[in-house]
């Protein structure tokens, strides 16, 4: 449970990889020697592969020449605090001269996805932005954004019809009213084998896209102006081409129930993510149909 905890404060995953990372940087080094490391300036950066979730840090070779210690030397005694402490969380890799590769397990990815679910709404992706966003002009390209949100509203609603989810409000015709999930609860994110249920590319695509956003939105003042516009894009992209890859309905229905049940899952949090996006930060209406 103490992951779940953890998510429940950090929605971002990279605030909750600097979080460990803090507190290991404070056990395994000499502080003494150490040069003031905020949480904010630790090196981390998250990989472009989308077949799974992977930051890397190069704090160990940042640190390397205040502590007097070779980096590879430092990276793995950090690496011994994760696999210690965090074992359920993270894979850690090394690699040399000094980096360190955090993957994340699926375990602790469900466990994000259903923080997701549950909590975006109602906390602003970390309490990032607020009302009042800029103001862009409702292009061609909003309106794809637009789009994308009012399909996973639509979903949502036929997935309550057909019975596949239960929402806390049953007439499910407001933005506010979905993300409240009675049933079930939790998503069936995960199969018997502790491993998510998403194989597909497109699924995975998905899901680096929500952990993207999601960390840029904690961490928008870090590496300059966030383009909010071409962020919102890539994820209603890359939730067009999960739902037309990854059928929810038919025959997925009837045959894995579960599966169909997590990918809908992945809609509401993508419907939730878009939604604070397009009111939050690019200060539009989040269409709830067309």
């Amino acid at each position: 449970m103490l992951q779940l905890l953890q998510i429940s404060k950090n929605t971002a995953i990279k605030r909750l990889i600097r979080t460990h990372l803090l507190f290991a940087l404070s056990v395994y080094t000499n502080t003494d020697k150490t040069p003031s490391i905020e949480n904010d300036k630790i090196p981390l950066y998250k990989s472009r592969d989308i077949n799974r979730i992977l930051y890397i840090s190069g704090v160990a070779l940042q640190l390397s020449k205040s502590q007097n210690r070779k980096g590879i030397d430092i990276a793995c005694a950090i690496a011994s605090h994760f696999s210690s402490n965090c074992g359920d969380e993270f894979i850690i890799e090394i690699v040399p001269p000094g980096y360190i590769y955090f993957i994340l397990t699926d375990s602790i990815l469900a466990a994000w996805l259903q923080h997701l679910v549950e909590g975006m709404g109602e906390r602003g992706a970390g309490g990032a932005g607020g009302a009042g966003g800029a103001k862009y002009e409702n292009s061609s390209h909003l309106f794809t954004v637009q789009y994308a949100h009012a399909r996973c509203c639509s979903l949502m609603r036929l997935a309550q019809q057909e019975k596949l989810i239960q929402f806390g409000d049953n007439n499910v015709n407001t933005s506010s009213a979905m993300g409240n999930v009675i049933s079930p609860n939790p998503i069936p994110w995960l199969n018997s084998c502790s491993k998510l249920r998403f194989y597909h590319s497109a699924s995975r695509r998905l899901i680096s896209e929500l952990v993207q956003v999601v960390d840029d939105l904690e961490f928008s003042d870090e590496a300059g102006s966030v383009n909010w516009e071409k962020a919102a894009i890539n994820l209603s992209q890359a939730f067009e081409v999960f739902w037309c890859n990854c059928r929810i309905f038919g025959e997925v229905k009837i045959t894995s129930p579960e599966l169909s049940q997590a990918r809908l899952g992945l809609v509401i949090a993508t419907q939730s993510v878009l939604r604070f996006l397009l009111e939050e930060k690019l200060g539009v209406f989040a269409l709830l149909e067309l």
